[in-house]
């Protein structure tokens, strides 16, 4: 059974833990309020691009190009974009769980981010690239990354490439998705989640009647590598702020669980004292009645 001392000891010690949480969930609440914002300023320019490259995409007829070539799926890439660091929850959990449902066999993976490197390492599996992203991603990480992919791609390396990141919904709710990023196929609705509410804009096509200089095709040639790049900028918005805010949520979590265990340390440290204070009163009275 421990001692006053010991409990002592361990409320000192879940007091300065619970310092050390409170100041990384402060950090960590900064920091997401930044990446948040940056997240949801960056769905309107993809939603309107989307629309723009959905309506060009009607009108271009029989175009093809390199970045639109459907294969037989033989070989898949997957670019894995997770956190650098831990204490986010569950956040990588759900995510790696996810990425150990492709075939090792027939997937080589692109990984932005140290826990996504070490998973694929961890697992023996073909890492084909290693990038990194900062806490505010630049345009220019992303378009290495998706170079490094379509190049993949255009070589005949592989025949799809899927993008799996952490999509942000909600402070409380984020969840791992998995898009096509190559071949590009038919362009669909950027999917908006703000407050735990999701909803796909709906892309009319044909509706309005364009003219396009020089011509359909040429332009979706042109727009179809930065369309490629802004997909990949925007995963990386998406997966800063969903860490961030599980980091924030885990971190105020410890907090309050620190908090509790103090209060329950100390109503146990009570307790043993005031036994032993009710035991010195016995010993007392009983030496001071075999006195009388």
């Amino acid at each position: 059974m421990p001692s006053t001392r010991d409990i002592r000891r361990r409320i000192k010690s879940v007091k300065n833990t619970a310092q050390i949480t409170k100041a990384m969930q402060m950090v960590a609440a900064s920091k997401m309020r930044r990446a948040q914002q940056a997240a949801l300023a960056g769905r309107p320019y993809a939603t309107m691009m989307n629309g723009v490259l959905a309506e060009v995409t009607h009108h271009a007829g029989d175009f093809t190009h390199p970045l639109m070539e459907e294969r037989e799926i033989k070989k898949r890439c997957v670019i894995l974009v997770s956190s650098d660091k831990g204490l986010c929850g569950a956040l990588n959990s759900n995510l790696l769980r996810e990425a150990a449902r492709f075939d090792k066999a027939t997937t080589l993976f692109i990984t932005a981010g140290r826990k996504a490197a070490q998973f694929v390492a961890r697992t023996r599996r073909h890492l084909a690239a290693e990038f990194t992203y900062k806490d505010a991603p630049l345009f220019s990480e992303a378009r290495a990354i998706c170079k490094f992919a379509r190049e993949l791609f255009v070589r005949g390396e592989v025949d799809v490439v899927e993008v799996l990141y952490t999509n942000f919904v909600s402070t409380l709710n984020q969840k791992p998705e998995v898009i096509q990023l190559l071949p590009v196929g038919e362009i669909k609705g950027f999917t908006i989640g703000v407050h735990g509410e999701e909803r796909a804009q709906k892309l009319e096509r044909g509706a309005t009647e364009f003219l396009f200089e020089p011509s359909a095709g040429q332009v979706l040639g042109a727009l179809l590598p930065h369309y490629l790049n802004f997909q990949i900028y925007q995963v990386l918005l998406e997966a800063k702020a969903s860490e961030h805010s599980a980091r924030m949520v885990a971190m105020k979590n410890a907090t309050d669980n620190a908090h509790q265990l103090i209060r329950d340390l100390t109503l146990q440290y009570n307790k043993m004292r005031q036994a032993s204070i009710t035991n010195e009163l016995l010993e007392i009275s009983s030496a001071a009645m075999a006195l009388s």
